[in-house]
């Protein structure tokens, strides 16, 4: 399956739930990039990734932050985003919370359908649950558990004892449903929550038309109508099922039902497709944003242990070292690959044979040789650059050049005799010359070395 984004832009504004300010949202399409953030109403313009490494706040809704910028609410429309199958798109916000609209993504996927979807050429990234994944509060008894399935299906159990409502369990089983099922569903609070919420500058911008506000048990109607005074509402009755707003429920379970959508919209945080059954009792943001952690990790993990090259040195490689040194201008003793064994468009993998011969051993330790971290992130550089460089016409008037290393990490050391497989993955297409790819490099099935590295190919001055 291709992954897919928007066919044009779309536009809604509206109020923010706690800071009450106005915005502007702009959905755009985006080719590549996942989901992203931009602050426009900040100078210089802040791009935030959606990212559970990027969640800073839990309280009622779900914040992530970034130099100092930050959007707050934005589980509905990352919901709305990933029920209606949207893999890329820039939103552009010019302020700090997300609209509340009427506590539902009904709106927001009324606007994709109106748009459409257009199918972009990069496969949709899968994350397999491959074994169960836990995880408890033990202060709040919530808990999220994820098991095998051959689809991604959720299921939700919510209990909240002092209120007027019953246990309530809600669950999909295909994201096909996600707009009838799930888009519509409020948000809500109850009342013996207002006052709290208020007092600690959240829910400034809410009212009886963007959530469902539930009656604690006892509430009287004496209690009611000193609490809508002192909000300044009208006065209302307490419904028979326990909601105070004059309005009907969309679904007997719609509590249930919001809550699985808040945990659809923070698991999108992970930013692949998953393939599991995930099951949560009394679910919030805070065990949501944790729980998406934790996922967005083991798919790292499942991505790279899935990945491990499989060298044979009997086949014939698809570059020896004399084609190596017709595409790489780097000589002794700093060439570090000595051939390729498999090339794709989008990954390439290289071999880098390690032997006590090589110069800065000498000094890299003597009695103790150890092969420089350093020089393997070159050597995923140059590994990368073949691959590069392949598609440019005379790759020796192209030199390449580092622009940045991030998330760099040593996991064991490489020695003399040991077979360095180098293999580098392009993360965005290469557009202007620059180079963007996740590297990872193995000695056998065990990973020694791994980092993300930007590059650019230049051409060379006549």
């Amino acid at each position: 399956m291709k992954k897919k984004t928007l066919k044009e832009a779309i536009e809604i504004e509206g109020i923010g739930l706690h800071t009450a300010k106005h915005t502007t949202v702009k959905i755009k399409p985006q080719d590549t990039g996942g989901i992203k953030f931009k602050r426009t109403d900040l100078s210089p313009e802040v791009i935030i990734a959606a990212d559970p490494a990027h969640v800073t706040k839990t309280s009622r809704s779900t914040t992530i932050e970034q130099n100092e910028a930050s959007i707050t609410t934005i589980e509905h429309l990352m919901a709305a985003l990933r029920g209606m199958g949207v893999d890329n798109a820039l939103i552009e916000v010019d302020n700090e919370e997300i609209p509340i609209l009427d506590g539902s993504a009904k709106f927001y996927v009324d606007k994709i359908n109106a748009v459409g979807l257009v199918e972009l050429s990069d496969d949709i990234e899968e994350f397999i649950i491959e074994e169960p994944i836990s995880l408890r509060d033990e202060s709040t008894g919530s808990e999220i558990i994820a098991l095998p399935s051959d689809k991604y299906e959720l299921h939700v159990i919510i209990d909240f004892p002092g209120a007027a409502v019953d246990e309530q369990t809600a669950g999909i089983h295909n994201l096909a449903d996600f707009e009838t099922e799930i888009a519509p569903c409020r948000t809500f609070v109850f009342t013996n929550e207002l006052e709290h919420l208020l007092a600690h500058n959240l829910i400034k911008g809410g009212d009886l038309s963007n959530a469902l506000v539930i009656s604690e048990k006892g509430m009287t109607q004496e209690k009611l109508d000193n609490l809508t005074s002192k909000f300044g509402l009208p006065s209302h009755k307490i419904n028979p099922n326990g909601i105070i707003n004059n309005t009907e429920l969309h679904f007997n379970n719609e509590l249930a039902r919001h809550k699985l959508l808040d945990l659809i919209g923070d698991l999108a945080l992970v930013g692949k497709h998953i393939k599991g059954k995930i099951i949560a009792i009394k679910p919030g943001h805070k065990i949501n944003t944790d729980f998406a952690r934790i996922l967005k990790k083991k798919a790292l993990e499942q991505r790279k242990l899935k990945g491990i090259p499989m060298y044979d040195p009997d086949q014939t490689p698809i570059m020896d070292i004399e084609k190596v040194k017709s595409l790489l201008p780097h000589r002794y003793p700093f060439l570090m690959v000595d051939k390729i064994i498999e090339m794709s468009p989008n990954h390439v993998v290289g071999v880098k044979n390690v032997t006590v011969n090589e110069a800065f051993f000498q000094g890299h330790f003597p009695e103790n040789p150890v092969f420089p971290g350093v020089l393997q992130m070159e050597a995923l550089a140059q590994t990368g650059g073949i691959l590069a460089l392949s598609n440019v016409e005379e790759p020796k008037k192209w030199d390449t050049y580092f622009l940045k290393m991030d998330n760099v990490k040593f996991k064991a050391k490489v020695v003399p005799g040991d077979t360095l497989l180098l293999k580098m993955e392009l993360l965005t297409p290469i557009r202007r010359g620059i180079v963007h790819m996740q590297g990872t490099a193995y000695v056998g099935s065990k990973l020694v070395s791994e980092g993300e590295l930007i590059a650019q190919i230049i051409k060379r001055p006549e």
